[in-house]
C-alpha cells in the first residue's frame, strides 16, 4: 500500500479519536498501531520500540522537563507571586494597552493545558473601560499567550522538537526567536494599536507598597529569565535547568515570607495524563522508526518533484489543525526533519513554524476553547484576525527563510 495512503488513514483514525475526545497521546498511538498493521505487522517491532522508548535517555530529559514546568507554575501561582504581578504591573504602567498584551504573553511563558483561562479576566478586567467586541478581546488573549512558542525553552513543544530533531536548544531558539518579537509587533498592529483606550488613573502608592510590587515582579519573572539563560548560554538541558529553578525557588519564596505547600508543589505537579501523552508520543515515533516507515517517507520525499521544505511546511500547517497541538505537529512531523536532514535548523524551523500556524487555526486547540468559552465569543468572528496574523506572520517567515536558506 502506497506509504502516503497509510499516513493519510492514520491521520483520519487520529483525527476521529480527537473528535471523540480521546487524549492526544492514545490517540496518535493508534494511528501509529494502524501504521504498524498496515507496513510490518510483525509483533517484534512493537517490543523493541516499546523497549527502545523506555530505555532512551530523551525520554526522560522530556518527562522530567515537563514535569518540573509545573512544579514552577504551582510555586508561582499558589505563594501568590503571579497575582502580586499583574497587581505591579497595573499600577507600574499607565497604559492599559501594555497590560492587554503583556500579560497572556508572560503568562504564556508559564505553559498548561488550557492555560488561556488564567489571563482571560486579565485581559477582561484591562478593558472594561472600554467597547471591545467579545471576539476581539478572544483574540488579544489567544493570539499574545502564544507569541513565544518560538523561542521558549519550557515550551513543551519546544521541548520536544529540539529532543527530537537532535538540534540544541540554544541554536533554535536564537534561530527562532525574532518571530516572537515579530508576532508581538503584528498583534500590537492588528489588535491593539487601532484601540482607543483611557489611560490608568494615577494611583498612590506607598514606598512598603512599591517595594511589594517590585519584589513580585522579580519573584515572577526571573525564574524565567534565569532558566532561559541556563538554556541558552549554559547550554544546560531542559529538564536540568527547569530542576535547578524549581528547587532554587523553594528558599526564595521562603526567605520573602510567602506561603509554600513543598508537598503540594510537587505532588500537585505528577500529571499523569501528561505522562501517557508524553510516551505514547514517543513511542508512536519509535514505530515509525523501528519499522523503517520514515525511511519511505524520506525516500518517496526525495522523489516527489516538490522541494522538501514546501512539503514539511504543508504536512506540518496540516497535523497543526488537525491536534490543535504542539506535541502533536512535533512528534509526526519532527521524526520526517530529523531521518531527512539531522540537525538542520532551517527545515526544523519550517516545521516549527507552520505547525504551530496550524494550531492556532483549529477548534481543537484546547486555549482557543477555553478563550471562546470564557468570552462567550463566536469562532468564526475570533478567527478572522487569527487568519489575518498567520497569513502575515508566514508571508514575512517565508520570505526570510527563501533568502537566508
Amino acid at each position: 500500500m502506497n506509504i502516503f495512503l497509510v499516513i493519510a488513514l492514520a491521520m483520519l483514525l487520529i483525527i476521529i479519536l480527537l473528535r471523540r475526545h480521546i487524549p492526544i497521546g492514545p490517540a496518535i498511538l493508534a494511528g501509529g498501531l494502524l501504521i504498524w498493521a498496515l507496513v510490518a505487522p510483525q509483533f517484534h517491532y512493537l517490543v523493541s520500540a516499546f523497549t527502545t522508548t523506555l530505555t532512551m535517555q530523551r525520554t526522560y530529559d522530556l518527562i522530567l522537563a515537563l514535569y518540573f514546568v509545573m512544579c514552577l507554575e504551582i510555586e508561582l501561582r499558589t505563594s501568590g507571586a503571579l497575582d502580586g504581578m499583574i497587581r505591579a504591573l497595573q499600577r507600574l504602567f499607565s497604559s492599559e494597552k501594555f497590560t492587554l498584551a503583556i500579560m497572556p504573553a508572560f503568562l504564556g511563558l508559564l505553559p498548561s493545558l488550557g492555560g488561556a483561562r488564567f489571563s482571560a479576566p486579565i485581559v477582561e478586567a484591562a478593558s472594561r473601560n472600554t467597547d471591545l467586541t467579545k471576539e476581539h478581546k478572544a483574540a488579544i488573549n489567544f493570539w499574545f499567550r502564544h507569541i513565544f512558542e518560538f523561542s521558549s525553552p519550557i515550551i513543551p513543544g519546544m521541548i520536544m522538537a529540539c529532543s527530537i530533531a537532535g538540534v540544541a536548544f540554544s541554536d533554535f531558539i536564537a534561530h527562532l526567536c525574532w518571530l516572537t518579537l515579530l508576532a508581538f509587533a503584528l498583534g500590537w498592529l492588528v489588535l491593539i494599536r487601532p484601540l482607543d483606550m483611557p489611560a490608568n488613573s494615577n494611583v498612590d502608592v506607598d514606598p512598603a507598597e512599591r517595594r511589594q510590587d517590585i519584589m513580585n515582579l522579580v519573584l515572577s519573572l526571573s525564574p524565567v529569565v534565569i532558566n532561559f539563560l541556563l538554556v541558552v548560554f549554559c547550554d544546560l538541558n531542559a529538564s536540568t535547568a527547569m530542576a535547578l529553578v524549581t528547587f532554587a525557588m523553594i528558599p526564595v519564596l521562603r526567605m520573602t515570607s510567602r506561603v509554600l505547600n513543598i508537598k503540594e508543589v510537587f505532588t500537585g505537579a505528577c500529571d499523569w495524563k501528561m505522562l501517557m501523552n508524553v510516551l505514547c508520543i514517543l513511542y508512536f515515533i519509535q514505530i515509525l522508526t523501528d519499522t523503517n516507515v520514515l525511511h519511505t517517507i524520506v525516500e518517496d520525499f526525495k522523489a516527489s518533484p516538490l522541494p522538501v521544505p514546501v512539503i514539511i511546511a504543508a504536512i506540518s500547517f496540516i497535523i497543526g489543525i488537525l491536534t490543535g497541538l504542539s506535541q502533536g505537529h512535533v512528534a509526526i512531523v519532527m521524526p520526517i526533519v530529523a531521518a531527512l536532514s539531522p540537525g538542520d535548523l532551517n527545515l526544523a524551523g519550517v516545521a516549527m513554524a507552520f505547525g504551530v500556524a496550524g494550531q492556532m487555526l483549529t477548534p481543537t486547540h484546547m486555549c482557543f476553547i477555553v478563550t471562546l468559552d470564557y468570552f462567550k465569543a463566536d469562532f468564526f468572528k475570533t478567527l478572522k484576525p487569527m487568519f489575518i496574523l498567520e497569513v502575515m506572520l508566514l508571508t514575512v517567515f517565508s520570505i526570510y527563510t527563501w533568502f537566508t536558506w
